[in-house]
């Protein structure tokens, strides 16, 4: 028997979980007052598990290799309701600007453990891989098999993909654990981003939040990089990420705030090390500037598993929920399907 299932939350993964739950006969329906209002919204969407490597986070590593491994099918899958391509960006070129972050740089690489994914690439040939780079630059690398895609087409292509699988979306909020229990359904999946912690509280799921920038190209600008640009400009990390339009620009990263506006403080600064590391794009137009809560645990490690009776979790994915969403559509449909295989058809 087919069974019926409610998504709380209406995000990229909300919306990923939902797709996968459709496309293996579930009834399906999403419950979100706005979905893809939250951090699906700001994400830079960077699909980069090498490039986030780091010691003691082994777990997320893998999970975002195997993720990696999935997005081609996964994006071949979507593309067809998208209205413009979804991979914006093939490859990553990390740049360092002084001796302490070639450093940590340098971690990075030792945390991958495969140059062939992410490894040592001569300053001088990121330089000329990245046009219009800054030419002062102590250390670069490189993870050729990462990509980008465009965060809120991806979003846009998953509501069109889980309509036509018969998705129902309901524009109605769910209030705390209660509210979940109210539900129908044989099963309840909380997929809520930065509010899963008020629904199921034992999840300890914490806002955390950021703030990301929109740069659009101008006719007489030069135009944006081919590949996702990451560096770390004395001690501070930036990213640009390809669009067709222009870049994003992100992302801070800081607790205890749940303010949605945007800061000046951080933005100036974040802006400062972009123009650090590409200096034309301060001729680019100033689009947009967002603020987010990431969804995020004590490890960074998603939580992907039973609540309790028929409620089920598949949130908590920080700053990856784009890189982590096709894995976590195959392990959340797994879980409540209690099935083995994680692949897309």
């Amino acid at each position: 028997m087919n069974k019926s299932v409610s998504v709380v939350g209406g995000g990229t993964v909300g919306l990923t979980v939902a797709w996968s739950l459709a496309r293996r006969g579930c009834a399906v329906t999403v419950i979100d007052p706005e979905p893809g209002s939250g951090a699906s919204w700001v994400a830079g969407g960077m699909i980069a598990p090498y490039s986030e490597a780091w010691p003691g986070e082994e777990e997320l590593y893998a999970l975002g290799v195997e993720s990696l491994g999935l997005w081609a099918d996964f994006a071949a899958s979507l593309q067809p309701y998208a209205d413009g391509p979804l991979i914006t960006a093939r490859g990553t070129v990390w740049l360092a600007m002084d001796d302490g972050d070639a450093a940590d740089l340098a971690t990075v690489t030792a945390a991958v453990g495969d140059e062939e994914l992410f490894g040592p690439l001569r300053p001088s040939v990121a330089v000329r891989a990245v046009p219009g780079a800054a030419p002062r630059i102590r250390a670069a690398a490189t993870a050729p098999r990462e990509i980008a895609v465009d965060n809120r087409l991806v979003h846009r292509a998953l509501s069109a993909a889980c309509a036509d699988a018969g998705v129902v979306f309901r524009a109605e909020a769910v209030g705390g654990p209660s509210g979940l229990a109210d539900l129908s359904g044989d099963a309840v999946i909380v997929c809520a981003g930065s509010a899963s912690g008020s629904l199921a509280p034992e999840l300890k799921v914490r806002p955390v939040k950021g703030e990301v920038v929109r740069l659009r190209c101008g006719p007489s600008c030069l135009p944006p990089p081919t590949v996702t640009v990451r560096a770390r400009v004395h001690g501070r990390q930036v990213y640009v990420v390809p669009r067709g339009d222009g870049v994003v620009v992100g992302a801070t990263q800081y607790e205890n705030d749940r303010d949605l506006a945007p800061r000046v403080g951080p933005v100036v600064d974040l802006l400062d090390d972009a123009f650090t590391v590409l200096p034309f794009l301060r001729e680019y137009d100033l689009l947009e500037v967002g603020a987010g809560l990431r969804p995020t645990t004590a490890d960074n490690v998603p939580v992907i598993a039973p609540v309790g009776g028929r409620v089920f979790a598949a949130t908590g994915h920080g700053r990856n929920g784009i890189l982590l969403a096709p894995v976590t559509g195959a392990r959340a449909a797994d879980m409540v399907l209690d099935q083995e295989v994680h692949a897309w058809s």
